[in-house]
């Protein structure tokens, strides 16, 4: 099974091909709205600099003090870590590209961390990313096995996922296929990459993505 320590080198290419595309961002677009609720896309950066600065002991001081409301760690966590400028957000972002800091050992999660945020901020950009499909499939596998960070394993219960990609299937039921990150985001509830899916299943996942 894939681990923190196996996965690492993925992690990074991922952060470090995001950083790549942050650094043409103008102001206006460090601005807009990301998939991720009401975060910009200067937020979602932080927050992704935020989860990579906090240990485990660090990660249980932090939620002891919002009462354990994920909610509120993440507000406290992102204004940290937001600089005055989104040059400062970026600078802050490219410092923990290579960090081995992670709250647990759950290498997917935080792979898929990179990868769904990662998606948040481009796909409303209009600037198109893949990452690697064997990538993503350690993260879609994760995904469809446990309710992690996101409610995924809920989220396609009674479904059959196929990609037509690669080689991650889960699942039993009305099918929904398509490529391993539009199934992946589509398990972390994105809605809107259920545009990019089909098979008889898609309304049922699409209702519960918007649910």
């Amino acid at each position: 099974m894939a681990t923190s320590r196996t996965l690492w080198p993925a992690i990074h290419a991922e952060r470090a091909a995001l950083a790549g595309h942050l650094a043409g961002l103008t102001d206006d677009e460090w601005a807009r709205p990301s998939l991720c609720g009401e975060w910009t896309v200067e937020e979602v950066v932080a927050h992704l600099t935020a989860g990579a600065s906090i240990g485990t002991v660090r990660w249980l001081v932090s939620m002891l003090g919002a009462r354990f409301d994920p909610g509120t760690h993440n507000r406290r966590r992102l204004a940290e870590h937001r600089g005055a400028t989104p040059a400062e957000t970026l600078a802050g972002y490219r410092a923990i590209v290579s960090s081995t800091t992670a709250p647990t050992g759950d290498g997917p999660a935080w792979l898929g961390e990179v990868i769904v945020h990662g998606q948040d901020i481009l796909r409303p950009l209009g600037r198109p990313y893949a990452p690697p499909v064997e990538t993503v499939t350690a993260v879609a596998e994760f995904f469809a096995a446990r309710d992690f960070a996101v409610n995924s394993r809920t989220l396609v219960k009674g479904l059959e996922l196929r990609a037509d990609d690669g080689p991650f299937t889960a699942g039993t039921g009305p099918l929904v296929t398509g490529g391993t990150l539009a199934l992946t985001m589509a398990m972390a509830g994105r809605v809107t990459f259920c545009d990019d899916l089909t098979g008889p299943g898609v309304a049922m996942l699409r209702s519960r993505c918007t649910s």
